[in-house]
């Protein structure tokens, strides 16, 4: 775990420290040889846990996630190199010190064997996000989009502490491997009914849970390249994995807790993707598909079974990678036109074919096409669904016909169409965008061959 653990954290003196012309090349090529090392983690092994430190653990559910935060640092690095351009060059040191900074955070809060310890790195994760979204934003609205995302963790996650030393009180321990040997504590008493919603509510707003994801669009929209990207492939999955780590403690079915979540998060699938059916702005369309997204994953979670988990785990990793290039592919967009509006950035086809050629794996990687690991995550969530019970397939289905419907209509948006009067000459795109959509791509193209070393289960 140090191995990867120091040289994330060395990067900051690297940033500071490298001369100006050789910035984004040392910080990118050393993140990208730090991701090379963590690929080690996938080795499988017949133990529960790989490298169990007495703050540190890594084990099935965790390593696809850690690998997945090591390779998502130099592409967004890499994606955040044209629009810093014009910026002096201490201000860039400044912001790729933010976006390092996230970095140690997450692998903790991914790795922690201990719940105060995971507790702290969850949140801390907050702060770098927060300066990125409200220095970095290219809106004045990001000021009120970094309120409502401080807010609306903030008001989830302080009953998680109190919940957190409530257990402490409780076991005596915080540490994981102990408690998965104890039985779940939580009895049907209303104090234990309500330390069970309080572990699980953060998660949720996290998550995000529809009816808690108010905050995600305006964040998403505000953000910049680098803070979309993190929220999109990494701190949404902070959310599932919590809720992975937490279920193991608690007995949902006995007070019947499971039910308002399952019903919100598949409504909200279904809901989320008819609300992308009628957005203009194309950054909050991709936001909202991955609380479609996301609500599958919280539904299989819930249900607590080994399909769901796998299902969910799966699901979690590929929509990572998926969003996060849609993301990419806006973001190259948005730097040629200057604006989000669907309407206003229609029909880029014939300017950009090898852009639209991303553009179409990208999108039917986002609406599950066979063979993509999204469409196995997705095939074994609704199976996992409908074992349980047989009328969430009216929900699961209905979601994916309109997960399928709005990306046809995103790629239809921007692709297609005739161009707009006021594009009239646009920059060719380069080597390096083609080169951060093909660092997207390849993972997902490779997952498809073996997507054991992402689905959770001990090999």
């Amino acid at each position: 775990m140090l191995k990867i653990l120091m040289p994330t954290i060395a990067l900051l003196p690297l940033t500071l420290f490298s001369p100006h012309k050789f910035l984004w090349t040392n910080t990118t090529t050393y993140s990208l040889l730090i991701a090379t090392i963590s690929l080690q983690w996938l080795t499988p092994t017949y133990y529960p846990n790989k490298y169990l430190t007495p703050y540190t653990s890594i084990d099935q559910i965790s390593a696809p996630l850690l690998v997945l935060s090591c390779w998502l640092l130099p592409l967004m690095l890499m994606a955040s190199q044209n629009h810093l351009e014009q910026e002096p060059t201490i201000r860039k040191r400044i912001f790729i010190t933010t976006v390092i900074a996230v970095q140690p955070f997450i692998l903790l809060a991914f790795s922690a064997s201990e719940l105060m310890l995971f507790y702290i790195a969850f949140e801390a994760t907050l702060i770098p996000t927060l300066v990125l979204i409200t220095r970095w934003g290219s809106q004045p609205e990001r000021l009120n989009a970094g309120i409502y995302l401080l807010f609306y963790t903030l008001a989830s996650s302080l009953p998680l502490l109190i919940a957190i030393l409530h257990l402490h009180n409780q076991m005596g321990t915080l540490y994981f491997p102990m408690l998965k040997l104890s039985h779940p504590t939580m009895a049907s008493s209303w104090t234990e009914m309500m330390s069970t919603l309080a572990l699980l509510v953060a998660f949720m707003v996290k998550a995000p849970l529809y009816g808690l994801h108010l905050w995600l669009p305006k964040a998403h929209v505000e953000a910049p390249i680098a803070g979309s990207m993190l929220l999109a492939a990494l701190l949404l999955k902070l959310g599932g994995y919590g809720i992975m780590r937490m279920t193991i403690l608690m007995d949902l079915s006995s007070n019947n807790l499971h039910y308002p979540f399952i019903t919100l998060a598949l409504w909200g699938a279904l809901m989320t993707s008819a609300i992308c059916l009628r957005q203009i702005d194309l950054k909050s369309l991709i936001a909202y598909s991955s609380v479609s997204h996301m609500g599958l994953v919280i539904a299989a979670t819930m249900i607590q079974t080994q399909w769901s988990y796998s299902g969910a785990m799966i699901l979690m990793i590929s929509h990572g990678l998926t969003s996060s290039m849609l993301f990419c592919l806006a973001n190259t967009n948005y730097e040629r036109t200057h604006s989000r509006i669907l309407l206003l950035t229609r029909g880029v086809q014939p300017l950009l074919p090898l852009m639209a050629t991303w553009w179409l794996l990208a999108n039917l990687t986002n609406m599950a096409l066979p063979p993509t690991t999204n469409l196995m995550a997705e095939l074994t969530i609704v199976v996992a669904l409908f074992n349980w019970s047989s009328l969430t397939i009216i929900l699961t289905g209905t979601a994916i016909l309109l997960t399928a419907s709005y990306t046809l209509y995103m790629l239809i948006m921007t692709q297609r169409g005739t161009l707009p009067s006021h594009i009239t000459s646009i920059q060719n795109s380069s080597t390096r965008e083609h080169l951060l959509m093909a660092l997207h791509m390849i993972p997902m193209v490779l997952l498809i061959f073996k997507p054991e070393l992402i689905s959770g289960t001990p090999m």
